[in-house]
């Protein structure tokens, strides 16, 4: 099993299926990342809020797989964005993870109210020159927001991590990607548990077909379409089940019946709307 690697607009590559810590608990992370890393993952998404850096960190330690195997993303809280905060912040997360740089580091979210994510996002691109991290995005951010940051630094984000399944499809953002060279990382790719996605016809049918379950079918949805993903579990089981789909491909029919199933008018968002996030 070879995970697909995705090429960044600066050149760099990510494995487009990874291992995401959201909500893992810190005393949980590292046999959680410790088993990721043995079944097979090497992208592993975390982020200075989630609060679990260093269970990460010490289960990179311990798997003794040589660090330019691994692809690590953590994230810039919003009350490190102003002055030189977002120096002191990455400095912390590295020595929390053990490691001299990050492959990927991200602007959490814009808070749009605090009128500094600007700012941020140059201050992430001193980072990137620095050799703090190799690449640098964004979490969140809406097209207004991508706009003003190419428009203000003349630099596009590598990637732009947002909320994004069947049922909350953010094409706005996904059209402007697609023209900007940017790539999309969702996360919830799943649906975070709000939608019965796994309980669609489109997703059933599709799972029905292939011999694979209603998780894989939306996984693999999300790989065809080019989208970078981390599901998280910290059941082994669930790791290996989530690593398993890409021996099968969707056809243009069931893409379309999955595609169909976003309503398109918002109400499919489970997170909170990044214009209300501060």
């Amino acid at each position: 099993m070879t995970i697909p690697l995705i090429t960044l607009s600066d050149g760099h590559t990510i494995p487009q299926l990874g291992y995401g810590v959201f909500l893992v608990p810190q005393e949980e992370t590292e046999k959680a990342v410790s088993e990721a890393l043995e079944v097979g993952y090497r992208h592993i998404d975390t982020a200075a809020i989630y609060g679990n850096e260093a269970g990460v960190g010490a289960a990179i330690a311990k798997s003794g797989i040589p660090r330019d195997e691994l692809f690590i993303t953590t994230k810039l809280w919003n009350d490190r964005h102003d002055g030189d905060e977002p120096n002191a912040a990455i400095a912390e997360s590295l020595e929390k993870l053990g490691i001299d740089q990050v492959d990927l580091y991200l602007v959490h979210w814009p808070t749009p109210a605090k009128d500094n994510y600007v700012h941020a996002f140059a201050k992430l691109i001193e980072l990137r020159e620095q050799g703090l991290t190799r690449s640098i995005g964004v979490s969140n951010f809406l097209v207004e927001h991508l706009e003003r940051v190419v428009k203000e630094t003349g630099v596009t984000p590598a990637v732009d991590q947002i909320e994004l399944h069947p049922a909350y499809q953010q094409r706005e953002v996904t059209s402007w990607a697609a023209d900007h060279g940017m790539r999309i990382e969702a996360w919830g790719p799943l649906g975070q548990g709000k939608y019965d996605l796994f309980g669609a016809p489109a997703v059933a049918e599709a799972a029905s077909a292939h011999g694979k379950t209603p998780a894989q079918v939306v996984l693999g949805w999300h790989l065809q379409k080019g989208n970078i993903v981390f599901p998280k579990s910290v059941r082994i089981e669930r790791l290996r089940e989530n690593l398993d789909v890409f021996d099968f491909t969707l056809t243009d029919a069931e893409i379309s019946a999955i595609d169909a199933l976003d309503p398109q008018d918002g109400s499919g968002r489970v997170g909170t709307h990044p214009n209300e996030f501060n």
